[in-house]
């Protein structure tokens, strides 16, 4: 029964690796690609657990584990410290040139906004962006930040896609907008550095595919990948941040990052995995900011918990476009270009079904 059970059990993660693999807008193919350091780690008790096993069933049993644990490898290691970095650390000093960015989705229902609010002002951001914010979470965040970050972009929303921005530094010509779907908002804007330079900023939260939210990841994928054109065709410094309900390594957000030309500052330092805050077993990426090839990093760090299902993230980095060439850019092909043209092209053309 081991034997068959251990064997079961490698065939059936073999079956999810295969399967994210599969380019389908489908929610439970591209949920698939969520788990891979839990799967990678079942992989490897079974992998463990087939030396115990009868022949036939060991060969079988191994085989499919490797083959798991190698494909699931690829995908991971990136995100490890095994891995070189993708954007390079800061230099000491050229503060007036930093921006230090928190991220926090709040979970609507979690109303210790006093946690978050102490977090803020113990880190002191230069920029705040909240997400699944309400009108209640807005009135609170108002009263205890606007004072000391005056620039203040409001989406109150109660259904889990609100949205608050608060900063520190000038916001230059922000913008509320909907880009695939109406309930869906999103912001652009110009935000001025200490050194009176502009850069960048889309704060984003697509729809996650999901029973109860979608069944297809289209409009998800359609907006990020929007976003990533809009950088490559304006080729101007791009700081993007949010929670975009997709994994750092996942197809969509590796192709977001191709089109647009966007650095992932957790590549080669680890995961920073922001949820699920309360389920260590259950973690991943979901929580992003990705940078243009003018950034370095100076810190990046996850913080603690505040009663939301997602942990802040805060971010350091340093506006230094004569360091540009130390990167490596990615760049998408023609293909994955048109890839992203037709997904967009769709995304805004179909209608959601619930």
């Amino acid at each position: 029964m081991l034997s068959i059970a251990v064997t079961t059990l490698a065939i059936l993660l073999l079956g999810i690796t295969i399967l994210a693999r599969l380019p389908f807008h489908w929610w439970w193919i591209r949920c698939c690609e969520f788990p891979r350091m839990q799967i990678s780690m079942l992989a490897l008790l079974t992998l463990l657990l087939a030396s115990l096993s009868e022949s036939p069933w060991r060969w079988l049993a191994v085989s499919s584990s490797l083959v798991t644990l190698v494909i699931q490898a690829c995908y991971i290691l990136p995100w490890t410290r095994l891995w070189p970095v993708q954007v390079q650390r800061a230099e000491s000093g050229q503060d007036e040139r930093c921006i230090r960015l928190l991220v926090a989705n709040v979970l609507t229902p979690n109303r210790n906004a006093e946690g978050l609010i102490a977090l803020v002002k113990q880190h002191e951001p230069d920029i705040v962006l909240t997400l699944e914010s309400d009108d209640w979470w807005g009135q609170q965040l108002d009263a205890a930040l606007c004072k000391q970050w005056p620039h203040v972009v409001r989406i109150p929303q109660d259904n889990l896609y609100g949205m608050h921005l608060y900063s520190r530094l000038p916001l230059v010509s922000p913008q509320v907008e909907r880009l695939i779907q109406d309930d869906i908002p999103s912001i652009s804007t110009g935000v001025t550095l200490r050194c009176g330079e502009d850069i960048q900023l889309f704060a984003v939260h697509p729809r996650p595919p999901a029973p109860n939210e979608s069944k297809e990841s289209l409009w998800r994928d359609a907006e990020l990948l929007l976003i990533g054109k809009r950088i490559h065709d304006g080729s101007f410094p791009a700081l993007v941040a949010g929670d975009l309900n997709d994994v750092a390594w996942s197809r969509t957000t590796r192709l977001f990052c191709r089109v647009s030309g966007m650095l992932d500052p957790r590549r080669g330092r680890g995961m920073f995995s922001t949820f699920h805050a309360h389920y260590p077993l259950l973690r991943w990426p979901l929580d992003h900011v990705f940078s243009s090839e003018h950034f370095t990093l100076r810190d990046m760090r996850r913080l603690p918990g505040f009663g939301s299902d997602h942990f802040p993230i805060l971010t350091t980095l340093c506006y230094r476009p004569s360091r540009a060439d130390e990167h490596e850019t990615p760049e998408a092909n023609g293909d994955e270009h048109r890839e992203a043209h037709s997904t967009i092209r769709e995304g805004k053309e179909r209608e959601q079904e619930d």
